[in-house]
């Protein structure tokens, strides 16, 4: 059994800044607000969260192999 990573660098894709979080373990998140320039992000088409969309890794359920949350 690997290591879950629970922090994630989230990009926004309007204005490119980045920020370390911490991922939520029980449940995913589907909106993200860049705090840079305010831009709501939301899942891209096929990912379960912003983390698999717009993250350095992919969101704890993934990285398990369970799916999406």
């Amino acid at each position: 059994m690997h290591k879950i990573i629970l922090e994630s660098e989230i990009s926004c894709p309007k204005c490119g800044h980045k920020k370390l979080e911490e991922m939520p373990t029980e449940s995913c998140q589907f909106f993200y607000q860049c705090e840079n320039c305010d831009s709501i992000l939301r899942p891209k088409e096929g990912d379960c969260c912003v983390y698999c969309s717009y993250g350095s890794v992919t969101c704890p359920s993934i990285q398990e192999n369970t799916g999406c949350c």
